[in-house]
């Protein structure tokens, strides 16, 4: 599709093809324009944003985005490439069922052809939203996914893994629930083993996403792919992997007044020839 407008009703149709392959496939994280422009050159069939890559690109912690702010994000890196976007909607924005169908509609508006809504609620006493009120904000998202003039793919997290509750069984009767409320894809991030992932994959009808590049996470995706993982993501680490190489270089820089880091850098010419087949 290089050289072509590609509208996004195609982004959406390609982006639903990717699901429905019997090879999984790896959908990178980038937080900024030229983080997603480099990945798409790398061959990458699609893209995800990440929360936590555009807070700390911001200077600012993880879940510390605003909507407003989540929205601006997507609608740049939809545009910067003709690769499909799906978005980190976080929990929705809002705690009822109706903000999270209204995000659904808002992150389409910015370009998303996909997007995830997570079950965590913000509030550290009680982390997690109960399972009914959990899988009503995803049917709520699904129905609003329904209603656009193209197959949006919504996918739905269970974060109790993230939030210190490493309950397998609550983990799959989640993902269950919001399988049927209507969710295309889901995403339990945190579990890492083998066993676990495999019981998972045995326990729901809809493509699984697996998080790569977090701590206990040993697993690559042709490992992933040959126990039923349909697609992997990697979250903040690509920004993180960034953003460690910068204070390394800089540490140098500061204590040893050397620029040994250069010797590695991608060269100017380089990226100036590939952000120059965008314009």
């Amino acid at each position: 599709m290089d050289g072509l407008v590609v509208t996004q009703a195609e982004k959406a149709l390609a982006f639903r093809a990717l699901h429905d392959g019997r090879e999984g496939f790896v959908i990178p994280n980038p937080w900024d324009i030229g983080s997603a422009r480099l990945l798409s050159k790398l061959g990458f069939k699609a893209l995800a944003t990440t929360s936590a890559g555009h807070a700390f690109s911001l200077g600012r912690p993880d879940n510390s985005i605003t909507q407003e702010l989540a929205l601006a994000h997507i609608r740049q890196l939809a545009n910067a490439t003709e690769l499909p976007l799906s978005a980190d909607l976080e929990n929705g924005f809002g705690d009822r069922p109706e903000e999270a169908a209204r995000t659904i509609r808002l992150a389409a508006e910015a370009g998303a052809v996909g997007g995830s809504i997570e079950d965590l609620t913000r509030n550290h006493e009680s982390p997690l939203y109960s399972l009914s009120l959990a899988a009503e904000r995803i049917r709520a998202a699904a129905e609003a996914a329904r209603s656009l003039p193209f197959p949006f793919l919504l996918t739905a997290r269970a974060e109790n893994y993230f939030v210190g509750r490493p309950s397998l069984k609550d983990t799959i009767e989640r993902l269950q629930a919001y399988q049927e409320a209507g969710a295309d894809v889901l995403f339990a991030p945190g579990i890492t083993s083998r066993e676990d992932i495999a019981e998972v994959v045995r326990s729901i009808d809809r493509p699984l996403n697996v998080l790569m590049g977090v701590s206990g996470m040993t697993l690559g995706a042709r490992e992933l792919n040959r126990l039923g993982v349909k697609r992997f993501s990697v979250g903040g680490s690509l920004a993180r992997a960034a953003l460690g190489e910068f204070s390394r270089a800089a540490a140098e820089l500061m204590e040893h007044g050397t620029v040994d880091y250069a010797k590695t850098a991608v060269s100017g010419k380089e990226l100036n020839e590939l952000f120059g087949t965008f314009l």
